[in-house]
């Protein structure tokens, strides 16, 4: 599934590593990019679900310059900025439609005009109701890969979801599909299909589902990786007297007492493992997950051409060599 990646090319565009999306699907990047902060402020019962104030024309520069680079992977969701990523995307990308993959996802409830997600609906109508506001929004006649967002949907009712999904892939709109899920028992539900090329989970250096990953590698399917910086923990840009804004989904991290404040201390303790031959810390929990498994496709998220940079030059260095993924693991035991 991993092809060969370059060493300090020049030109990423045609020699960015690249990796299946599944077994026979289409080759994608071996990084792709997550669109949830480009969507901006918006909120789930009050309580903020963005990362806080973005700049739209940055975030269109953003996301042509990831494709200048090489990236040919999009991951977004009808619910991220309540519909305002996946505009940016057909805004900043219309015109190279043909070139890129795009991800989508339904199953949070949303409503465009007020930036309010207020609940979950896995209904059939809804699904079908969301796929067609999708391909609206993102000015096209199909999705590459459609998921379902609702990674603890109830399991009795996980049959009827895959069916709708499978209806979408019969009616044109939809290529592929997927679950973004955390539990084995519900990605099996999915995996089961021949159309399901990919599961989404939560995985960094830090930790994730083993079990996941495993039935992803038996079965074929790509494994497309959220949160593969730690949501910013593994950048490197925080300290004990790191604060976020009230509108940002992090807002309420401790970075002194928390969980973030013990991220902190195990981030350093791996540090020169990560940024070992010229990587950033970013580019070295990327360099990581590449190393942990073929099936891995992360999807870092990003606000700002620089992120996009940052992120997109860890194609140059590689995985991590074999020694040096034993040895995080050693360290962090």
């Amino acid at each position: 599934m991993l092809e060969t990646f370059p060493n300090g090319s020049e030109d990423r565009m045609t020699k960015a590593a690249q990796r299946s999306l599944g077994d026979g699907g289409p080759e994608v990047s071996a990084l792709g990019m997550g669109c949830w902060a480009i969507g901006g402020p918006h909120a789930r019962q009050g309580s903020p679900v963005g990362w806080g104030v973005i700049d739209d024309d940055e975030s269109k520069r953003a996301l042509r310059r990831a494709y200048d680079l090489g990236v040919t992977f999009f991951d977004t969701a009808d619910v991220y900025g309540c519909g305002h990523s996946e505009k940016l995307i057909a805004a900043a990308l219309g015109d190279v439609r043909d070139d890129i993959v795009i991800a989508s996802k339904a199953g949070y409830t949303y409503v465009e005009e007020t930036r309010e997600a207020p609940g979950e609906n896995g209904d059939p109508d809804y699904i079908r109701w969301a796929c067609d506001e999708s391909l609206r929004r993102l000015g096209t006649d199909h999705i590459d890969l459609y998921q379902f967002h609702l990674g603890g949907y109830d399991l009795a009712k996980a049959d009827d979801v895959l069916a709708v999904f499978e209806e979408l892939v019969a009616a044109g709109k939809v290529r592929a599909i997927g679950w973004s899920t955390d539990s084995p028992e519900r990605a099996a539900v999915f995996a089961k299909s021949e159309h399901c090329k990919a599961i989404q989970q939560h995985f960094n250096v830090f930790g994730g589902n083993a079990e996941v990953l495993e039935l992803c590698e038996q079965h074929g399917l790509a494994s497309i990786v959220r949160g593969p910086l730690g949501m910013g923990l593994l950048t490197g840009k925080f300290d004990q007297n790191s604060t976020l804004p009230a509108d940002d989904v992090r807002h309420g991290w401790d970075f002194r007492t928390g969980d973030q404040a013990e991220s902190l201390r195990r981030l350093d303790a791996i540090r020169d493992v990560l940024t070992s031959n010229g990587r950033t810390l970013a580019q070295g929990a990327l360099a990581w997950l590449w190393s942990r498994s073929e099936a891995f496709i992360p999807i870092p998220g990003f606000k700002t051409v620089a992120q996009v940079e940052e992120n997109a030059a860890a194609l140059d260095h590689g995985p991590l060599t074999k020694d040096q993924l034993t040895e995080v693991s050693t360290i962090l035991a």
